[in-house]
């Protein structure tokens, strides 16, 4: 979409484990409450940090749309492979079963999340996914329409996917935030094409807010645009990835994702042509209704075996 002032290799040579602050210990432990007895099998001793010693790190999702139906009036997003690659690689790393699907329509765009909250969490630590796409406030693009970010987070709450409850779900999302235009919606595009099934089961007796431990870090601030390079791919999915690379088995998640929202507010600026889309930056924006911090540290083998 742009070009930047700036070559990746030149920001990455100033953005080397070295030159990004170290991570300090600002948090004071507290004391659980309850009995202590409460916490998991394997749970650790920091009662600030979710439990992370499950056999699975958890399954990561990628949906990467590149290429749009005519009739979205959307354009190709030209360097997303670069974007989804990074990701694929980064998450692999960290130890996540990464799963990506390329140029998904709505209905493959549902079935995908649906599918995903369906599959057994009982062993993992957390979910994770990733979306690259067009998009408006609240809404992303699939291939064929839009469809309501709540539709393809929804089937994640506690009240819908209980496997994951207490445990951090986790949503990266590429795409613009801009202000809704005069469109007129397909009527299915709300709908979150779930059978009865999936529609909520209360519990008698809820123990946590069913939309508590989602994070989503969006790649802008609403109302805002967000920057892609033609060949690099994305300021927010590059940052992510140099994070990720660098901190992703040593600093907390939240604190990483600080580390992004600083790379890409001094270190990108566009550089085009046009006097209204020159020398634009970017900020991305983190919102958290994580309960514990998130460490995603190296599995310990197994050695009973």
């Amino acid at each position: 979409m742009v070009t930047l002032c700036q070559s990746t290799e030149s920001i990455l040579s100033r953005l080397s484990p070295t030159s990004v602050d170290k991570p300090e210990s600002p948090y004071l432990l507290r004391k659980a409450s309850g009995e202590r007895r409460s916490l998991r099998p394997g749970a650790p001793s920091e009662p600030n940090a979710y439990n992370y010693n499950y056999p699975k790190r958890g399954l990561f999702i990628i949906i990467n749309n590149k290429n749009f139906h005519p009739s979205t009036g959307q354009r190709c997003r030209e360097g997303t492979g670069a974007d989804a690659e990074r990701l694929e690689e980064r998450f692999q790393d960290l130890g996540f079963e990464v799963r990506r699907y390329d140029d998904a329509t709505a209905s493959s765009m549902t079935k995908i999340m649906v599918e995903a909250a369906n599959y057994d969490h009982s062993d993992c630590d957390c979910f994770g996914c990733a979306i690259l796409s067009h998009g408006i406030e609240g809404r992303i693009y699939a291939t064929d329409g839009m469809l309501s970010l709540d539709v393809l987070t929804g089937p994640f709450r506690g009240d819908r996917c209980s496997a994951l409850v207490g445990k951090p779900k986790l949503f990266f999302v590429q795409a613009c935030r801009t202000a809704p235009m005069n469109h007129s919606f397909d009527s299915m595009s709300d709908k979150s094409g779930l059978s009865e099934e999936y529609e909520p089961a209360l519990s008698s007796i809820r123990k946590v807010p069913v939309e508590a431990d989602f994070l989503f870090a969006y790649s802008t601030v609403p109302g805002h645009y967000s920057w892609r390079n033609n060949q690099d791919g994305s300021w927010f999915i590059q940052a992510l990835c140099i994070v990720i690379e660098n901190y992703g088995t040593k600093m907390e998640l939240v604190h990483m994702l600080t580390q992004v929202n600083r790379i890409v507010a001094y270190e990108f600026e566009s550089c085009k042509d046009e006097e209204f889309t020159d020398k634009m930056k970017m900020m991305p924006c983190i919102v958290s209704m994580l309960t514990r911090y998130v460490y995603f540290r190296p599995k310990k083998p197994d050695i009973r075996d």
